[in-house]
């Protein structure tokens, strides 16, 4: 039988930096509740991973399973985060994708990402962009990113809902709440299914309706890890100053 080699084993020294500084974190001072990690186990070659935003804390819970399932995990993060002083060469050095957002350079986010993708990589996309506004932290209408690349490379888009991380540190509060240890619950979903929507022009309709899939199996699978039925409607952000 063919041995798999480690993906871990072609990282940069600010990615193994940051697991040496945060897997001790996530192993000991939280539980782990996952379901579904095979599923990435077992995908061969790039893939799109989308998860659901709660908490400031969320991107670690999200990136232990992904580590842990041997697929490590290049996030689209603010390009602001990139300036911050040793912070910025970590995930520079880690591989990690700006997003210049509101700016002409927004569309670079997407291009490099399909360009990780192509190369085999994992590519972490939250849809939503920011932590949910909504009041009950249920999936709020996604923008069109991960679409854009799921229907640009044909990969996988795995869609792994999350729920416990908001225990830590809740949303937009500056607060840490390790103790005692909360259990951060993740469910991974089968990949969303675009078959019908490959070789369509990739116009606004046909983006609406690829994200929509990606939002509508995010919520799904929140609803089943919480045991609640979610909103009728989906929550609508609007920034300050938009129409």
């Amino acid at each position: 039988m063919k041995q798999r080699v480690r993906r871990r084993g072609r990282l940069g020294w600010g990615f193994r930096l940051a697991v040496i500084l945060l897997w001790p974190v996530m192993r000991w001072l939280t539980k782990s509740d996952w379901r579904g990690t095979d599923l990435l186990e077992r995908s061969e070659g790039g893939l799109i991973v989308v998860t659901n935003h709660i908490s400031w804390f969320d991107p670690l819970s999200i990136a232990f399973l992904l580590w842990e399932a041997d697929r490590p995990p290049r996030f689209l993060a603010k390009e602001s985060v990139f300036r911050v002083p040793l912070v910025g060469a970590v995930i520079r050095s880690a591989g990690q994708i700006p997003v210049y957002r509101e700016t002409a350079n927004a569309i670079d986010a997407v291009r490099d990402a399909i360009a990780a993708v192509e190369a085999g990589e994992c590519v972490v996309v939250y849809p939503e962009g920011t932590i949910s506004r909504d009041p009950g932290l249920w999936p709020m209408q996604g923008k069109t990113g991960a679409a854009r690349v799921a229907l640009a490379t044909g990969a996988p888009l795995f869609p792994v809902a999350q729920w416990g991380a908001q225990e830590v540190i809740g949303p937009y509060r500056k607060e840490l709440r390790l103790l005692p240890r909360k259990t951060m619950h993740l469910l991974v979903g089968a990949p969303v299914d675009f078959s019908d929507l490959q070789g369509r022009p990739m116009d606004a309709e046909t983006l609406r309706l690829a994200t929509e899939r990606i939002e509508d199996a995010l919520t799904a699978q929140l609803a089943e890890i919480r045991q609640e039925q979610p909103p009728a409607q989906r929550y609508v952000h609007r920034r300050r100053g938009a129409a």
